[in-house]
């Protein structure tokens, strides 16, 4: 099986994420990693140019967007709006991504969310941005 991936790594985002107490650690940082399957005839291309390949630029300006869209309780729902920001790209296949918290306690640790879409998943998110991926998926025994 041949694939191609597209990996973003350790990208800052400018976001205002939780809803924290006087004596809590309320995180500095939160850090997003991107990981998008895409078609390999968009990596493995015969000449050089934009025109034969993914463009992320845009996808990372709607993600810096979003990130700085107002006051999130969640970073599951920042995650939510990426992955569906990810959906609307009809050359991505499928996704993987984590968002993580830094720190967690007294200066130290990280928290994170991952969320992996599979090709259906993926697919059913670009069809109908509404509809939860995980109804769509849901088996009844």
């Amino acid at each position: 099986m041949n694939s191609a991936l597209i990996e973003l790594r350790d990208l800052e985002l400018k976001t205002d994420i939780g809803t924290y107490g006087p004596d809590d650690t309320k995180p500095d940082r939160h850090i997003l990693d991107l990981t998008l399957g895409i078609a390999v005839d968009h990596v493995f291309i015969a000449r050089d140019g934009m025109a034969h390949v993914f463009d992320y630029d845009p996808l990372i300006q709607e993600i810096d967007r979003l990130a700085a869209d107002g006051h999130y309780e969640t970073q599951e729902r920042l995650m939510t709006r990426i992955a569906g920001a990810c959906a609307a790209h009809p050359a991505i296949l499928h996704m993987d991504i984590s968002l993580k918290k830094f720190p967690v306690r007294l200066g130290s640790g990280s928290l994170g969310v991952r969320l992996s879409l599979d090709e259906m998943s993926t697919a059913a998110l670009r069809a109908d941005p509404l509809k939860s991926v995980v109804q769509t998926h849901l088996v009844v025994p």
